[in-house]
């Protein structure tokens, strides 16, 4: 069972949420709050895996709530709920620890399996967020001495994959465009993240673009 805060400043969307959610076997919401102080004192009170956040929300907001959490209270993790309005913040609340950014919009199959695969640890991005993540990211990863040794390493197709990765483009679309299999361009995917420590994708696409722009065009598609 994985156990769920909700920090929500619209009760009727907070109250749709939690019926939605509650209506899976897996899940349960264990608390809300209507805004980011809230937010900190409940997760410190019920220990909930994982916290829905919105980011705007009174007297204190969603990202500042998110980065609390993140140092205080590693083991919680924080998915934040957001409109396209809000995608200014997007790039902050990463940084600051968020496992993922999806719209409040989303299906409840999709927002309860986006849930699921966040618990487990991977990055959740809704669509159309990926570019928006790269295009802002004002202090983007920095690769360690290790990591620049590793990426070295990397063969030129695993150059291009991790270059296509950057884009944003999709398993299918870098099968399309180096002429292989998806199932090629998966165990490329998964061979890149094993090498240089990474947890998923997002990761990497966060990771190729900063180490892409500190490297001029070393590892651009065709290099």
């Amino acid at each position: 069972m994985i156990h769920l805060l909700l920090a929500e400043d619209q009760i009727l969307l907070r109250q749709g949420l939690k019926r939605l959610l509650d209506a899976q076997p897996d899940l349960h919401v264990v608390g809300e709050a209507d805004n980011g102080q809230q937010a900190i004192a409940q997760v410190e009170k019920l220990k909930p895996d994982l916290v829905l956040m919105d980011v705007r929300m009174p007297v204190m907001d969603g990202v500042t709530a998110t980065q609390i959490i993140g140092h205080r209270f590693p083991d919680t993790k924080v998915m934040v709920l957001t409109t396209f309005a809000d995608d200014q913040y997007v790039t902050e609340a990463m940084q600051f620890g968020a496992i993922g950014y999806l719209l409040k919009d989303t299906p409840a199959e999709d927002l309860a399996q986006a849930i699921r695969a966040a618990q487990k640890g991977y990055t959740q991005l809704a669509p159309g967020l990926m570019n928006k993540v790269i295009s802002q990211a004002s202090s983007p990863i920095k690769p360690t001495a290790s990591q620049h040794q590793k990426l070295n390493a990397l063969t030129p197709r695993e150059r291009e994959v991790l270059s296509l990765i950057a884009t944003g483009a999709s398993n299918q679309e870098i099968a399309e465009i180096l002429c292989i299999s998806c199932k090629t361009v998966k165990n490329h995917v998964s061979s890149i993240l094993s090498q240089l420590s990474l947890r998923d994708r997002t990761q990497a696409a966060l990771f190729a673009y900063s180490f892409l722009n500190a490297s001029d065009s070393d590892y651009t598609v065709g290099k």
